[in-house]
């Protein structure tokens, strides 16, 4: 009975399962046919919507093409006007021209017939002149030799006496103006610092390591070299020179610190805002005691006491000051001992002529931070200082701003001249002087209507002979002042360069 039982159990299932699989079966073939049925009607669909674009397409592209041909029409139209109108204005030109032509034959003959009238009066005039000359010398009673002698004497006694006037009132413009220029020359001759000496008095070379030490000094998103940067005020050029940075900046002193501070934070190792900022202020202590040292043993070395603490301090600057390649300081020390000399030898007061010569170019070390001539500073600082006012005439007056009230102060300005001028006191690049002077006579010769450009006084002025039948008389200052504009855009110089024209009209003839 149980096997019948499981037996049944066993049918029943298998009945059930034949009878789920026919239902399910159905199920899925009308789903599938419902499938299709959707498949095929996207088809349709589809096959309309192209249908529908292409159409679409078809009749745009004709449209386009309807348009551009339109537009080609209208071009061509225009153009073929265009053409026509131009050759109109063509053969209206070329008849003026013949009209042209013929005027200026008939001009040619009239001119032609002209010459031969003038040159027929010339002999007439000719003739007459002879005649009434004859007549002249017989009523006269004088030759014409005699007549010419007589003549040139008057002219020349009359050319000497306006001769003398004018060479009078030339020599008091003369004089006028000299005066009038040294004051601008001088002026102009205290400069800070030659522009040709910028690299040598400008900046500093600090050696690395390594090139891997370049990235550490500028930092992340170079905040360490923004850094440096302000703590010093000098710029940090990192560039393709192997194990090397260069710092550029017009104050000696700050650029002495930045390249203190940066040697040691690169011994060190440990580079970052704090520790930059902590270094930066050993260095300028350090410099400072440097400053100091250096301004006392310029004072011991001449042997001047009593001198203001910030005098010697001023002096101690001057350490790191060149003018033309020369140290200021050694500069002043032997303008100190030259005067002191000469004092001595013509007799007067040798302290107070070394005390000037120490001092007179004091004014150099504030000429980076305040506006003004070194003479003029100079001067205003040894009198804050309570200086004798014998001493401040000789600074102010040693490049001849001023007159000079003692005789010390004459032999300040000798002692300064031959210390600046002795052979090997101040150098120029060799090269760079003749780059100066080929580069001042390349820009003259590229202008129009130059013949001739000569660089002279050492670069100061140059020279330019042009052609009169090319510039006239305008032009001469018209080309000048494009010179001076081309000048002060491509160059670096000291002072100013005279950019001088010269338009010379020359007549010939011979006497056979």
């Amino acid at each position: 009975m149980v096997i019948w039982a499981i037996l049944g159990g066993v049918v029943g299932i298998l009945i059930g399962v034949a009878i789920g699989y026919a239902y399910r079966k159905n199920i899925a073939e009308k789903k599938i046919g419902r499938a299709e049925e959707t498949v095929v009607k996207l088809i349709e669909d589809a096959q309309k919507k192209a249908e529908a674009i292409r159409k679409e397409t078809v009749l745009e592209a004709k449209e386009e093409v309807h348009r551009l041909r339109t537009e080609f029409d209208k071009e061509s139209k225009d153009r073929r006007n265009e053409q026509a109108k131009m050759e109109k204005r063509l053969l209206a030109r070329e008849e003026a021209l013949d009209k042209k032509n013929e005027l200026a034959d008939k001009k040619n003959e009239k001119l032609d017939a002209r010459l031969k009238e003038i040159a027929a009066t010339k002999e007439e005039i000719k003739r007459l002149q002879a005649q009434e000359l004859q007549e002249l010398e017989k009523i006269a009673e004088m030759s014409t030799e005699q007549a010419k002698e007589l003549l040139l004497e008057k002219v020349e006694q009359e050319a000497r006496r306006d001769m003398a006037v004018m060479l009078r009132d030339i020599e008091t413009a003369a004089k006028d103006e000299a005066e009038k220029k040294a004051r601008e020359i001088l002026s102009l001759a205290i400069q800070r610092c030659a522009a040709d000496h910028v690299a040598e008095s400008t900046i500093s070379v600090v050696a690395l390591p390594n090139d891997e030490m370049k990235g550490r000094i500028i930092g992340r998103e170079g905040r360490n070299i923004r850094t440096l940067e302000t703590a010093t005020g000098i710029d940090l050029i990192i560039d393709d020179t192997p194990e090397a940075v260069i710092l550029s900046g017009f104050d000696p002193v700050r650029r002495e610190i930045a390249r203190i501070a940066l040697e040691k934070l690169i011994i060190d190792g440990r580079i970052h805002p704090a520790r930059i900022e902590e270094m930066v202020n050993k260095a300028k202590k350090e410099v400072d005691a440097q400053i100091r040292e250096a301004g006392e043993a310029a004072v011991f070395d001449v042997g001047i006491h009593s001198l203001h603490p910030e005098l010697v301090k001023l002096l101690g600057r001057l350490r790191y000051r060149t003018s033309y390649g020369q140290n200021v300081l050694k500069h002043s020390l032997e303008v100190a001992h030259l005067a002191s000399i000469m004092a001595d030898e013509i007799g007067a007061n040798a302290r107070l002529a070394k005390r000037a010569g120490l001092l007179h170019d004091i004014g150099k070390a504030v000429d980076h931070e305040m506006e003004g001539s070194h003479t003029q500073l100079g001067a205003e600082l040894a009198t804050k200082y309570k200086e004798n006012p014998d001493v401040v005439n000789a600074i102010a007056a040693h490049h001849g701003d001023v007159e000079a009230q003692t005789i010390e102060a004459v032999l300040v300005q000798a002692a300064d001249a031959v210390s600046a001028a002795r052979p090997g006191a101040r150098r120029e690049s060799l090269d760079n002087y003749v780059k100066r002077l080929e580069s001042l006579e390349e820009i003259a010769n590229s202008f129009k209507g130059v013949e001739k450009s000569y660089a002279i006084q050492a670069g100061r002025e140059v020279r330019i002979i042009v052609k009169p039948d090319d510039v006239d008389e305008v032009g001469t200052a018209l080309l000048a002042r494009d010179i001076v504009k081309k000048i002060e855009k491509d160059l670096d110089y000291p002072g100013q360069i005279k950019v001088n024209v010269i338009r010379e009209t020359r007549v010939v003839d011979y006497a056979k």
